[in-house]
């Protein structure tokens, strides 16, 4: 029996030594595998987190800037310049003479009208669009100069100072923002 006995165990050593061997290379690559991922920070899930909410705090926060600016109105149009920042000035002439007669008088006054901002292509394309609410609101000052005005030496000074605050008012009722920077004439004529 004794021979027996050791024929069996010398068959349970290999079976044995192969269970051992599997085992211990699965251990392996589960302790691989297992630091491979600490070592990338695969289980630090807050800090994953962490950064999303910034990103998502920081995308909020530039939504907001943008609102905040487009309420505000449009952006200045830069001008490259080296020794101080200017802004580029963009001009548009109503398509449209204005024709008003002088308030108690017979005389007629005729101008076309410029305008001038340093304000992006929006303000232009407002005064384009609101043609006949600022053309009404024009004549309408351009109706109420007298004789005397017109002979004071700074009457077309005073006037586009008069028309560039009404045409703004227009605007800022139309579209919540004015942008024009001045006003001027580019005929004038009084009969």
């Amino acid at each position: 029996m004794s021979e027996e006995n050791l024929e069996e165990e010398k068959a349970k050593s290999p079976i044995l030594k192969i269970i051992l061997i599997v085992v211990g290379i699965l251990l392996l690559v589960a302790i691989t595998v297992g630091g491979t991922l600490f070592a990338t920070g695969f289980f630090d899930a807050n800090e994953g987190l962490a950064a999303e909410e910034a990103i998502a705090a920081l995308e909020a926060e530039a939504a907001a800037q943008a609102e905040a600016a487009a309420a505000a109105g449009p952006d200045k149009v830069k001008q490259d310049s080296p020794e101080l920042t200017r802004f580029e000035p963009s001009y548009f002439v109503l398509p449209k003479v204005l024709v008003a007669n002088i308030s108690n008088s017979r005389k007629v006054m005729q101008a076309t009208v410029a305008i001038m901002t340093h304000y992006d292509e929006r303000v232009i394309d407002n005064v384009d669009k609101h043609d006949f609410p600022l053309r009404f609101a024009m004549l309408k000052v351009m109706r109420n100069i007298t004789e005397a005005e017109v002979a004071d030496k700074d009457f077309q000074d005073n006037l586009a100072a008069a028309l560039k605050t009404e045409m703004n008012a227009v605007l800022e009722g139309l579209e919540d923002f004015g942008g024009i920077e001045a006003v001027y004439f580019t005929e004038f004529v009084v009969q």
